[in-house]
């Protein structure tokens, strides 16, 4: 069905899963050509061995989505027929300090894509566009976001996502162009970078370093494991209808301080901190971000209903295989935190 798929930022954590998803489980037998900037949580480690176990299957090139003409070449070059759209900004609290480069990549590397495959109609068969619940804003007590929930981002980062949303639809309206488009609930597993919430408190924990508990710890997410993830994206981009949006959740509502507790607990199960102090007792509230929602929960009965996805993980079972993840992977953790993988990115692609 797709022969040619190009994936933008698959050197991210989601990508990266989806790329390794696409390849070594799936009945995925086409080419991957993959296309990322590598900023700071970009690392082609994060892909080790693919290219050398499908020779010919999988391609990379360092190019930022805002240069349209390095896009447009990889277009031409590889006959690209499909493409599944990951490369984002997606940091909230980095959108707060810096907005701009969110306006550029999201929202301009976005639109460029978009009038790259405008301009290969004749040959695209799909443009697959991951999004976030984050751009519905922040729910109550009661009820979930559904695909017909209004638009109500709260942060810079949202509001970046929410129109890139709009465009990604306005060119299926407007030229006809196959798309969809996917909003999923927070993700977690392995290959995150260490400054999103559950791998920084794993590796806090691990360390026995000061746990940091937005407000009062009580806003929640809905938690989707990253396989989970990509198995719905697969199934959208086989099956779903053209022009149709999917909402992704876990089915994981979960506060967050009860979340951090969990992580507290799994690890004291192996091993206590060296003074035997339960890990529960490193966490420290601070100063709640601003704008920070106070709850999302995704309602995916239309994927459920429809295409037949459900996610496989408890949020028990998904946590517990991340934090071994992280545990069995301290190579990989030392090289990220220590910024020591940017520069052989540096030797590698200037």
């Amino acid at each position: 069905m797709f022969e040619n798929l190009l994936v933008t930022g698959g050197c991210g954590f989601i990508g990266a899963n989806f790329i390794r998803y696409l390849l070594d489980d799936s009945d995925f037998s086409g080419r991957i050509i993959n296309i990322d900037k590598l900023t700071y949580a970009g690392n082609p480690e994060n892909l080790s061995g693919i290219e050398t176990n499908y020779p010919g299957r999988y391609l990379f090139a360092k190019i930022d989505i805002c240069n349209k003409d390095e896009v447009a070449n990889i277009f031409e070059k590889y006959q690209i027929d499909s493409v599944c759209h990951f490369a984002a900004e997606s940091h909230v609290d980095r959108s707060i300090v810096r907005p701009d480069t969110f306006i550029q990549t999201n929202i301009v590397g976005t639109f460029n894509l978009l009038e790259v495959a405008r301009n290969h109609m004749d040959n695209i068969r799909l443009f697959h566009h991951i999004s976030t619940d984050e751009v519905f804003g922040s729910l109550g007590k009661e009820g979930y976001f559904t695909e017909d929930t209004p638009y109500n981002p709260n942060s810079p980062y949202a509001s970046s996502k929410a129109a890139s949303d709009h465009l990604v639809r306005a060119y299926h309206k407007t030229y006809d162009m196959p798309i969809t488009i996917s909003n999923c609930s927070n993700n977690y597993g392995p290959y995150q970078f260490p400054e999103k919430m559950i791998p920084l408190m794993i590796l806090n924990a691990f360390e026995g370093k000061p746990l940091p508990v937005y407000g009062d710890g009580l806003n929640v997410r809905d938690w989707l494991y990253v396989s989970d993830h990509c198995t719905a994206i697969w199934m959208i981009m086989k099956k779903g209808v053209r022009g149709e949006t999917y909402n992704i959740g876990g089915s994981n509502e979960l506060e967050n301080i009860k979340l951090v507790k969990m992580i507290c607990d799994i690890l004291d199960e192996h091993k206590r901190l060296s003074d035997n102090h339960p890990r529960k007792e490193l966490i420290t509230f601070v100063t709640d971000r601003p704008g920070h929602d106070r709850r999302y929960a995704i309602d995916f009965g239309k994927l459920k209903s429809t295409l037949g996805w459900s996610p496989e993980e408890s949020f028990e079972s998904g946590i517990r295989k991340t934090i071994q993840w992280y545990r069995d992977n301290s190579d990989w953790i030392d090289r990220v935190k220590s910024g020591e993988y940017q520069s052989w990115i540096k030797e590698h692609y200037g």
